[in-house]
């Protein structure tokens, strides 16, 4: 049994010799002149500019570039189909696609897709905000 004794106080007494080491150390304060590395990225434009790492032969990063430039949005390919609804909830048809005043959604035309929010349906017009700039699109013809 002493002996038993005798190895359980070395156990005890190893292990507790071996603590502090098993216990990180706080980090050491930095000082305010500590520099944080931030990392930048950059779509690019073209070839030169950069290219994808992991599909270099890809064209996708440039097509984004192209994209986000700002255009015109030529509305002439818009039509007023029809008119539905009651006098305080009326609806538009604009290229077989049905709107409300609030709505947006994307629209169909020969000159490509449209992304169009109504902002007000009147009794013979419509109030369309499309690419930030707002647009009176009439079913009939003005005189």
């Amino acid at each position: 049994m002493k002996n038993s004794r005798t190895k359980s106080i070395a156990i005890f007494l190893a292990i507790g010799t071996l603590i502090p080491f098993a216990i990180p150390a706080a980090p050491a304060p930095q000082d305010d002149t500590t520099n944080l590395i931030r990392s930048v990225f950059v779509i690019p434009s073209d070839p030169q500019e950069g290219r994808d790492p992991f599909f270099p032969n890809s064209t996708r990063p440039y097509k984004v570039a192209a994209v986000a430039t700002p255009r015109l949005e030529d509305v002439s390919s818009l039509v007023i189909k029809g008119f539905s609804g009651t006098g305080d909830q009326r609806l538009v048809i604009i290229n077989n696609h049905t709107f409300a005043a609030g709505d947006e959604g994307d629209v169909e035309t020969s000159s490509g897709r449209f992304h169009l929010s109504c902002v007000e349906v009147k009794s013979n017009s419509v109030v369309i905000e499309v690419g930030g700039q707002r647009h009176e699109l009439f079913y009939f013809a003005k005189p």
